[in-house]
């Protein structure tokens, strides 16, 4: 009969490592070397097992808390998060494409048509009329007659990318409104001369353009001379102004001189006999101001 020290079975239990395939099992009790083999005694056998898996089972038990952190999966979950990230960049990409065609929107920008259209400002504009006087009552004394008006009318055609193209329309004067320094003068000249009472408009067409350059730049004056039909009462005869025209921006300014005379149009120049006799020729002044529609 043996004697089982648990004392000692319990130090054995601590050494012992649990194999189910193993053959034997052996028990060292203090100096003894008890050696059980299952074909010897299998009921004295199944007893110590009994002892043996009871132990074992508490001793394991507290292992497998330790086992779960061994083996922590999460660490192949962790390598596969940054597979996910270049899937968030890869849309950004496409995004960044159309900041670099942005800068071909600078045609866009409102650039000065090429053809553009100039209305005359009458309250900026004036057409005079200078006509030499000799006054026989104050020893033929000589002075200039300058009558003005502003009542005028016309439109400029200018052509920024062709100037030679460029046009004048027809130019309307209420030569009726003509104002000197003499009312008298003005009243004489509207019912017995001019008789722009009347014939209140003169009219001139521009026919030819000379001067017009193959390009021009805003702020350069040019010098033409523009031939036109000019109608006075009811005669047409074709005139020469000589014209000096600049442009700055939405803005042209330019003066336009020439000369007719009163007889080429139907009437005489006036006359008072032992006061007055004025010249033939008339000097015709233009200032104008026109603006960009």
């Amino acid at each position: 009969m043996y004697v089982v020290d648990l004392g000692g079975l319990r130090h054995l239990l601590s050494k012992c490592s649990l194999d189910a395939t193993c053959e034997a099992v052996y028990v060292e009790i203090e100096d003894y070397n008890v050696c059980y083999r299952y074909q010897e005694d299998l009921m004295r056998l199944q007893m110590i097992v009994v002892v043996l898996l009871a132990g074992l089972l508490t001793a394991c038990g507290s292992a497998p808390a330790a086992a779960p952190v061994a083996t922590e999966a999460p660490a192949t979950v962790a390598t596969t998060v940054p597979a996910a990230a270049p899937a968030a960049t890869t849309p950004v990409e496409p995004v960044a494409q159309p900041d670099e065609t942005t800068p071909t929107e600078a045609p866009a920008t409102s650039e000065a048509p090429e053809v553009q259209l100039f209305r005359i400002d009458p309250a900026s504009s004036e057409v005079t009329y200078e006509v030499g006087e000799v006054f026989l009552n104050q020893g033929n004394r000589y002075a200039i007659a300058v009558g003005r008006t502003q009542q005028i009318n016309g439109e400029i055609e200018l052509d920024r990318a062709n100037p030679q193209n460029s046009t004048m329309g027809p130019i309307e004067i209420d030569i009726s409104a003509f104002a000197s320094d003499s009312p008298r003068r003005d009243n004489a000249i509207r019912d017995r001369w001019l008789e722009s009472a009347r014939f209140p408009l003169a009219t001139f067409v521009p026919t030819l353009i000379e001067g017009l350059p193959e390009q021009y730049t805003d702020g350069e004056e040019l010098t033409l001379m523009i031939t036109g039909d000019l109608t006075v009462r009811d005669v047409t005869n074709s005139v020469t102004f000589t014209v000096t025209s600049q442009l700055d921006g939405a803005q042209m300014v330019g003066k336009a001189s020439g000369e007719v005379n009163m007889t080429d149009f139907g009437f005489d120049p006036p006359d008072i006999i032992g006061v007055l006799r004025a010249e033939d020729k008339v000097i015709i002044g233009f200032r104008f101001v026109a603006n960009a529609d």
